[in-house]
């Protein structure tokens, strides 16, 4: 396994009324093989993926990652966002951050809330997005089976077996995506990620080994 260096940095982003707080890890001994982007949830932030080794882990797999906390939520609780939590963000939020940080083409990681930041962004910039793996994300019933049809990216739907509230939904919707592999977290609930971070991992590293 590769050394790995975890910073801490700011990022001003179109649409923002100041700089977002980010996380980032990268490999120290490699040059990275692929950008990978976790956004979160709700009741989360960038240090959810810290805490739980997912920057840690991704980075040991030659990724340079960057966690964002996104507008009015954790260390970026000050920062006025392009729309309200939970409305359809606009696509060019997600263009302006990822190439203010040279992310781009990107793996983007969606858990839940974020759903309304990436899915604007997958539907109208697929070219910038190298892999999609959204967690039970919302605001999926926002777009049509033949938007969703048109986009080509590979996908890792993930949710958690206990889901009630977005699970099958989500299948529902993003299986209309041209290119997507399922999985269930077997006794997880909507942060998946969170109640069994092994298995999270497992599945996340492997989806990314073959990209």
């Amino acid at each position: 396994m590769s050394e790995v260096r975890i910073t801490e940095g700011s990022v001003q982003v179109e649409g923002c009324s100041a700089p977002l707080f980010f996380r980032q890890s990268e490999p120290v001994t490699v040059a990275p093989r692929l950008s990978v982007l976790l956004l979160h949830g709700l009741r989360f932030t960038s240090e959810n993926w810290l805490k739980i080794g997912t920057l840690e882990a991704l980075a040991k797999a030659g990724c340079h990652c960057v966690a964002v906390d996104l507008p009015y939520l954790g260390r970026s609780i000050k920062v006025e966002g392009p729309a309200p939590l939970g409305q359809l963000v606009p696509a060019q939020f997600l263009r302006s951050l990822c190439e203010s940080l040279g992310l781009a083409p990107v793996v983007i990681i969606s858990p839940s809330l974020s759903g309304s930041h990436s899915l604007p962004f997958l539907i109208e910039h697929p070219s910038m997005v190298r892999a999609y793996i959204p967690v039970a994300p919302i605001c999926t019933e926002k777009f049509t089976a033949e938007q969703y049809q048109s986009v080509k990216v590979p996908t890792l739907i993930v949710y958690g077996e206990r889901d009630m509230i977005l699970g099958k939904e989500v299948v529902k919707n993003l299986k209309n995506l041209t290119n997507h592999k399922v999985v269930v977290i077997k006794d997880a609930g909507h942060p998946c990620y969170l109640d069994n971070p092994d298995i999270w991992h497992k599945e996340l590293l492997d989806f990314i080994s073959t990209l």
